[in-house]
C-alpha cells in the first residue's frame, strides 16, 4: 500500500511552513483571520490539487489518443457553505483547450475518464461536494 506524508510547522500568527515531497510552501490566513497573507489558504489548495490531478490525467490521455492541441488551461470555482464547517458545496471544473480541429469526442472521453476513473482527488471531493465539468473549445 502506498501512502503520502506531508508536514506543517507553525511559524507565527496563522502561518505554517509545509513540506510535500521535498517541496516547501508557506500557507497562511489573511489579515482578518490573524494571518499575514504569506501564502495561499488551505481550501483553495484543494481546488489546485483537483485541477492538477485531472490535468495530468487529461494530458496523458490526449497524448495516448494522439490529440494535438496548442494549449490547455483548467480552472476550478468552488462555492463555500454559508455555515461552519465551510466546505465546498459545489465545484465547477472548466477545461479550456486551444487548437485547430480538436476532436471533441476524444477531449470529452479524456475528461470523462479522468473524472470517472482516474482522478483520486475528484473521487474524494465528490463524496462531499457536487463536482461538475465543462469543456470550452478555442479554435
Amino acid at each position: 500500500m502506498s501512502e503520502h506524508k506531508v508536514t506543517v510547522e507553525h511559524m507565527d500568527g496563522m502561518a505554517f511552513k509545509t513540506e510535500v515531497n521535498g517541496h516547501k510552501l508557506i500557507i497562511d490566513a489573511d489579515d482578518q483571520f490573524g494571518g499575514n497573507d504569506q501564502g495561499p489558504r488551505p481550501k483553495p489548495l484543494l481546488l489546485l490539487s483537483l485541477i492538477g490531478c485531472t490535468g495530468m490525467d487529461v494530458v496523458s490521455l490526449l497524448k495516448k489518443m494522439r490529440v494535438d492541441y496548442d494549449d490547455l488551461k483548467i480552472t476550478a470555482h468552488g462555492e463555500l457553505a454559508e455555515e461552519h464547517p465551510k466546505y465546498y458545496t459545489k465545484i465547477i471544473v472548466e477545461y479550456h483547450i486551444w487548437g485547430k480541429n480538436i476532436d471533441h469526442s476524444k477531449m470529452e472521453k479524456a475528461v470523462n475518464l479522468s473524472v470517472e476513473r482516474y482522478c483520486g482527488v475528484n473521487f474524494m471531493l465528490a463524496k462531499s461536494s457536487e463536482v461538475t465539468s465543462e469543456i470550452f473549445y478555442n479554435e
